[in-house]
């Protein structure tokens, strides 16, 4: 089956008028046979996405209560091609915005990591991949808290300030990030555990912000045309689970999250899995005495954006990179390295039909750094 997912922006006609802040696009579901459209509004009102294969749109979705925040899904307009859509909220409208469908015979993904505390023009350099979907392995923000003052659990300014420095690409390219301990840090951490939480387990903000799959503080979603699963752990600072530094959920071998992600692994027939998470590689091949790496080595490639740099290692044929568009930093080899580099870099996965999958991590020139392939796993049938 072919289907239309969002890529680099073609044409923006007119422009958003004061009421309409922000737009962004997501999936709340696991396929992309659906889209969630995002946006905000300086007051509450209705939410209307008007949508179709050409700039005279013709299908529309509505749906009524007042909020600022909305969020409004709607089936992909367009198996190939160019599609279009604009949103209104009572007397606000944005101009037409034109995105660029899925293409034929490939699929482009990019994950970047540590967006939080990028100083360079990381979005140009995405934007230059023309990606169909955009995910990162965590710390998306600086932190939720400002001046010191502890934040609110559903105080999203944050995560506004991001959409804001990169508005092309949040409006026409679907985006699914992953957690980092920063993406829910609502006060300042400090040199020793105060008495009180640092951070909010259930990342609030980043749950209300974002359309995301499932709880949405992990996730799963696929590409089916492809053969392609990401899967979204909650995995960062683990060292400190139990603690007031405690960052995200349970990760033990009788937790939730372990036993989902091994459910979800096991029924994966996909080709190519890719998992994503905010530790540090050799660190989770240890956690509950071993238990998350017979897990993960059942996927193709696993990736994190734990450090400041860019790295690949390979364990058991499987390729664990970090990436990091804040790549200049400290940097902590894992004992299975077999490249590591200092420099800003993103990762591209890219799919085409009966072909290997290659994953690259490449500076912010587009200049590859590291390159392998991910031949489509054993026993894993054709996609359907």
């Amino acid at each position: 089956m072919k289907f239309a997912a969002l890529g680099l922006c073609v044409l923006l006609t007119g422009s958003a008028r004061a009421g309409i802040e922000r737009l962004w696009l997501g999936h709340a579901r696991p396929d992309p046979s659906r889209i969630t459209i995002c946006w905000e509004t300086s007051t509450a009102a209705d939410s209307t996405v008007e949508f179709g294969a050409s700039p005279a749109l013709g299908q529309s979705a509505h749906q009524d209560g007042p909020v600022t925040l909305h969020h409004l899904e709607i089936p992909t307009p367009r198996l190939d091609g160019p599609w279009h859509y604009r949103v209104r909220s009572g007397d606000d409208t944005s101009g037409v915005i034109t995105v660029r469908g899925w293409e034929t015979n490939v699929f482009r993904a990019v994950i970047v990591a540590d967006l939080g505390s990028a100083v360079t023009n990381w979005a140009a350099a995405v934007l230059r991949e023309r990606p169909h979907l955009l995910l990162t392995a965590g710390d998306n923000v600086p932190q939720l808290h400002r001046n010191g003052a502890r934040a609110a659990l559903d105080d999203v300014t944050a995560y506004r300030h991001l959409i804001d420095r990169a508005p092309e690409l949040f409006r026409t390219t679907p985006f699914m990030p992953a957690l980092g301990n920063h993406d829910r840090e609502l006060r300042p951490r400090g040199a020793k555990r105060p008495p009180e939480p640092v951070y909010d387990i259930e990342a609030t903000a980043f749950r209300k912000f974002f359309a995301l799959p499932g709880d949405r503080w992990k996730w799963a979603f696929d590409v089916p045309a492809f053969g392609v699963r990401f899967i979204a752990l909650d995995l960062e600072h683990t060292s400190d689970y139990g603690t007031t530094w405690q960052t995200g959920h349970d990760f033990g071998s009788n937790s939730v999250q372990r036993a989902w992600f091994r459910e979800t692994m096991a029924a994966s027939r996909q080709p190519f899995v890719i998992t994503i998470h905010n530790e540090r590689h050799a660190t989770v091949r240890g956690l509950a005495r071993g238990a998350w790496w017979p897990v993960l080595r059942q996927g193709s490639a696993v990736v994190s954006g734990f450090g400041y740099f860019a790295e690949r290692a390979m364990v058991d044929g499987i390729p664990c990179l970090n990436t990091s568009v804040s790549g200049r930093g400290a940097r902590y080899p894992d004992p299975r390295s077999v490249f590591i580099a200092s420099a800003d870099n993103y990762a591209l996965l890219t799919c085409a039909l009966r072909q290997p999958a290659r994953l690259e991590l490449k500076n912010l020139a587009g200049a590859v750094l590291d390159a392998v392939e991910l031949p489509s796993r054993a026993k894993s049938p054709a996609p359907h």
